[in-house]
């Protein structure tokens, strides 16, 4: 049986432009499916490396396969004006904003390294950031249907706080998770978030009423994620 690298690197890439933070995950998703590609060709098993990328992403407007156009409310010249970016990318999902105050995380992981279904791997993305909330008594939860973490799913006051979308080749994964923590929310008043009408989002700030250090929250993920794909952690700066 061949010995699996549970073994993830955390990458701090801090503040970044979404072009930035793509061009990195590119790289390191590329390269790991090339070594899967070799391994294979070859008949030899080098293990392939894991990564989360940690970032906080300057102000810029993502659209995912599934999402629409009419989704973003503003022209070429008032996203301009705005100085908010606009990206189509091939990640699953819809329409979302990246900015200060939210943090983004992207696992370059190898599935095969863990388990290899995509949907088990969404779940347990979900279930850090619900486990994460618990520990600020907030009852994070799924909505049928829709990728992401909510508050009061289900009800009338429904609100996202955390949007997901990713991609995954030869069981290699890339692109993640937005959770808003000190996030000026405004900003989601440019666009339908995640194509989903009549339904709002919020953050940690506003929910406790108070500013959230990103280290604490970047901690308790950590250590839910963890636990949840039986990894290990060692950290590093870009």
């Amino acid at each position: 049986m061949l010995k699996k690298n549970k073994f993830i690197q955390i990458i701090e890439l801090g503040v970044k432009s979404y072009k930035e933070g793509l061009k990195i995950q590119e790289e390191l998703f590329q390269q790991t499916i090339d070594l899967k590609i070799n391994n294979r060709r070859k008949n030899i098993h080098i293990p392939t490396n894991n990564y989360l990328l940690w970032v906080e992403h300057t102000p810029v407007i993502t659209l995912g396969k599934s999402g629409k156009s009419q989704h973003l409310l503003l022209s070429e010249k008032q996203l301009q004006e705005k100085n908010i970016e606009f990206f189509s990318t091939n990640r699953g999902g819809d329409i979302t904003f990246h900015g200060p105050g939210q943090i983004v995380g992207y696992p370059i992981l190898d599935l095969d390294n863990f388990f290899t279904d995509i949907h088990k791997y969404l779940r347990y993305l979900e279930e850090a950031i619900i486990l994460t909330l618990e520990e600020y008594d907030l009852l994070g939860l799924r909505s049928k249907g829709e990728t992401g973490v909510w508050l009061d799913a289900g009800t009338p006051f429904a609100r996202k706080i955390c949007a997901m979308g990713v991609k995954a080749s030869r069981w290699v994964t890339m692109h993640g998770f937005a959770l808003n923590v000190n996030t000026d929310l405004s900003y989601f008043d440019n666009i339908v978030p995640c194509g989903i009408k009549g339904k709002s989002v919020t953050s940690l700030a506003k929910e406790l009423k108070r500013e959230v250090p990103f280290g604490e929250v970047k901690n308790k993920i950590e250590a839910h994620l963890a636990k949840l794909f039986e990894a290990n952690f060692n950290k590093m700066s870009v």
